[in-house]
């Protein structure tokens, strides 16, 4: 069984929203799939798409072939996550106090007499 990764169309009529999934080659492109791995939504500009790296290494391992779009996306995702995490211990636990600080103000109670 040849093993593929690639897009699968849904959405609505010219808003396209892709699912990358793992599928048999000779499935049709919204048939049948065995995993569904990441997302990929062309009309949001910048990070547009989520992925799960670990299964599509795991897949590619095992023999899958990804389409060229899930490749380039495979590679723009690998960059992302160490971008996005904070890189030092400290900049971590600044990132903490400041969420530690902001802390929704309770609304006061009201009794029913």
């Amino acid at each position: 069984m040849a093993v593929s990764i690639r897009l699968r169309r849904e959405g609505a009529k010219n808003r396209p929203y892709y699912k990358v999934v793992v599928a048999d080659s000779r499935s049709p492109r919204d048939g049948k799939f065995i995993e569904i791995i990441g997302t990929y939504d062309p009309k949001i500009p910048g990070q547009n798409s989520s992925l799960n790296i670990e299964r599509a290494e795991y897949w590619i391992s095992k023999g899958a072939q990804p389409s060229d779009t899930v490749r380039s996306l495979i590679k723009r995702n690998r960059k992302m996550p160490t971008a996005a995490k904070p890189s030092s211990q400290s900049e971590r636990e600044t990132l903490q106090s400041t969420q530690e600080e902001v802390v929704p103000p309770s609304a006061p109670a009201e009794s029913s007499s």
